[in-house]
């Protein structure tokens, strides 16, 4: 599925190839002082993915000579490695809203892909395929555990709230005919979007309906209010295209609406949901096709109360835009005020959306860094921001944290 972590993967790559706590309407001075996080684990890159209301930071970092990735927590000057369900690789891969030490995200088993799957987790995040089952996996207190599946072999955790209800999708046991249609990702089985919920100690998984007439689906994000958001299409490669035909909202384990598109028949995205129910992602425009090759997606903002939408006032989908020379981009986290952050390509450049206008977010850095700010993953009411930094004194790429210098905290 082409989500924020698919099109993200490719963000990474391109980095490797070559080398505000302030309300809208008043935060057109904001500068930011980046913190760099750097890569622990002693590898050439890391990435900062979730970054919640304590001012923890989540996402992963890879070992030195290997591209092996595993989860990683940063808080208070401190990093922790959170280890893997006994395979090689795990991760962090999009915004957690837990501020109560409950993480989620993906992990490779010890067990190798009966079936010989890549899914989801080789396709969009992990950078070699080696043949092992990937799980969404909860941590807390130190110790990380399974979630399951709705029976089939794969899983993926992308979000949880401060209620411990965890999202994402998992692999039933039926073999679905639509798989490989247009991408040949030897996907075999059917999945679905998943929340999972704890039950006498125990997560248990719930199935979230596609779409009306679509085979399948996948929760990206989940609000404190339990607001879901997601795609719904085909099988496809399980990634992105025509696996992402619909963007939808679910409550309540059903779906309450469909979101608007830009236009595009492939690679809609919802990436993000905050407590308002309004959701940023991203969205193709018409002309688009149901390979990456015709991929055309520009970051979009949702609400259904008006906002300013590149100075227009609107209620609905704004098209986000691009940056200067740029020709696609996608917009990653959302917070509670509005404010927008993402990527826009060719530059690699992380921006910043509000007050109607996406910026540079490297035009709005105090001096004193030498890091180029590649991907804005998430934010923070604080208007703290995280994400993946190019440092041209290393070559690598590094997590980083971004504080607004007029912030209080």
């Amino acid at each position: 599925m082409k989500f924020k972590f698919l099109f993200r993967l490719s963000s990474m790559s391109a980095i490797l190839l070559f080398a505000c706590s302030v309300y809208a309407g008043n935060t057109e001075n904001t500068l930011y002082q980046v913190i760099d996080l750097g890569n622990p684990l002693g590898g050439v890159l890391s990435q900062g993915t979730s970054n919640n209301q304590p001012g923890q930071v989540l996402g992963f970092s890879t070992y030195p000579s290997t591209f092996i990735m595993h989860a990683e927590l940063w808080q208070d000057n401190t990093a922790v490695d959170l280890g893997t369900l006994g395979g090689p690789n795990s991760a962090v891969a999009w915004p957690n809203r837990n501020d109560h030490g409950v993480i989620v995200g993906i992990s490779e088993t010890a067990e190798t892909q009966p079936l010989g799957e890549k899914w989801s987790c080789y396709l969009a995040v992990f950078f070699y395929p080696d043949g092992h089952v990937c799980r969404g996996f909860v941590w807390q207190d130190g110790v990380m555990t399974e979630l399951p599946t709705l029976g089939g072999d794969n899983g993926f955790a992308t979000g949880v709230n401060n209620r411990d209800q965890i999202v994402g999708w998992a692999e039933n046991t039926n073999h679905d005919p639509t798989c490989g249609e247009y991408t040949n990702n030897n996907q075999v089985l059917q999945f679905e979007a998943v929340i999972w919920t704890r039950q006498k100690g125990q997560y248990q998984a719930s199935e979230l309906p596609p779409y009306t007439g679509d085979l399948d689906g996948a929760a990206t994000a989940i609000n404190q209010r339990g607001q879901v958001v997601g795609i719904s299409g085909i099988c496809d490669g399980a990634i992105g295209g025509a696996t992402a035909e619909h963007m939808v909202m679910w409550r309540d384990g059903r779906v309450v609406r469909e979101l608007p598109t830009l236009g595009g028949a492939y690679w809609n995205t919802p990436m993000d949901i905050n407590n308002r129910g309004n959701v940023a992602g991203f969205s193709d425009l018409p002309g688009d096709g149901p390979t990456i090759s015709g991929a055309n997606f520009h970051a979009f903002y949702w609400s259904r109360k008006p906002f300013n939408c590149n100075g227009n006032q609107i209620t609905g989908t704004c098209d986000l835009g691009v940056l200067t020379g740029d020709a696609v981009s996608e917009a990653l986290g959302v917070n509670d005020r509005g404010q927008v952050v993402g990527v826009s390509y060719p530059s690699g450049h992380a921006f910043i959306w509000q007050d109607g206008r996406m910026t540079d977010l490297n035009t709005l850095l105090v001096t004193g860094t030498t890091l180029v700010l590649t991907d804005a993953q998430d934010i923070n009411d604080r208007g703290e921001i995280t994400g993946q930094a190019y440092d041209p004194s290393t070559g690598t790429t590094v997590a980083f944290k971004a504080i607004p210098t007029d912030s209080e905290h």
